[in-house]
């Protein structure tokens, strides 16, 4: 089989499914430059947001992988300083749409409605974390992975809104924000699936040998993330979280397929 052209997020959430790759070289970049990149067809494979499938359900699905919460989430978050039903607007990371998109169900389900400010630059791996600093009360922040992560143990004076853990009160299933997408003219696409499925079980068996690998939290950070927080499963539960947030996109117009046709490999 010749080189899969595989990408994945950058993120420290996405390392359980990619470490130790050994068939080609991945392309890292942040979820929307993914999903651009698969819909170009300049990547074969990619670890990218569940809002793309919904957008363009033309893709196979890796089944049984996913990167998925069951509760509080850690590093999707809304920081904010003031109470929760008093912000006016909300500083929004374009590097993952399915997040914006849970933010604005998840408002919705509680009747609120901020102004949302767009265009911001996608975090770095070496992002400032402390983009709340000096804004009003009113102003609230959306923040994702490893910045996420950064900003609530950097700043912890911030009250925070887990998204994981608000999508689980109001609707009991799981959240699954990414999964492995497999273009559908792509070839050797079970054996690809079966690599992938393997890497995450040898990784996830494996665990304090992919926790030492990592730098840039601590290890005790890390396996609690890797146990407590997120799920790499894409099972029943996973699938019925899945039709769950597409109802609520089509419910709130939020720019997705009308029908989903979900293929697994």
């Amino acid at each position: 089989m010749k080189p899969v052209r595989i990408g994945c997020v950058k993120y420290l959430n996405a390392r359980p499914l990619i470490h130790g790759w050994c068939q080609g070289v991945v392309d890292l970049d942040h979820p929307a430059a993914l999903c651009r990149k698969l819909d170009h067809g300049d990547l074969d494979v990619a670890l990218v947001s569940s809002l793309e499938f919904l957008r363009r359900p033309i893709y196979r699905i890796v089944d049984g992988v996913s990167i998925s919460s069951r509760g509080e989430v850690y590093s999707v978050i809304v920081a904010h300083s003031g109470e929760l039903a008093r912000i006016e607007q909300i500083e929004l990371d374009p590097a993952s749409e399915t997040s914006v998109a849970l933010l604005r169900c998840l408002l919705a389900q509680r009747g609120l409605s901020p102004r949302f400010l767009e265009g911001g630059v996608p975090a770095t791996p070496h992002a400032d974390p402390h983009g709340l600093a000096g804004v009003r009360h009113s102003t609230a922040r959306l923040l994702i992975g490893d910045q996420a992560i950064r900003f609530r143990q950097q700043k912890p004076k911030y009250a925070i809104w887990d998204l994981g853990k608000e999508w689980d009160a109001v609707a009991h299933l799981p959240f699954v924000f990414a999964f492995w997408l497999i273009r559908p003219e792509a070839g050797g696409a079970e054996e690809i699936a079966d690599s992938l499925r393997q890497l995450r079980d040898r990784n996830l068996h494996n665990l304090d040998d992919l926790v030492s690998s990592q730098t840039q939290v601590s290890a005790e950070f890390c396996r609690k993330y890797y146990r407590e927080h997120l799920f790499f499963d894409f099972g029943e539960r996973e699938k019925a979280g899945l039709r769950e947030f597409h109802r609520r996109c089509l419910a709130n117009k939020i720019n997705v397929a009308s029908e989903m046709p979900v293929t697994l490999v």
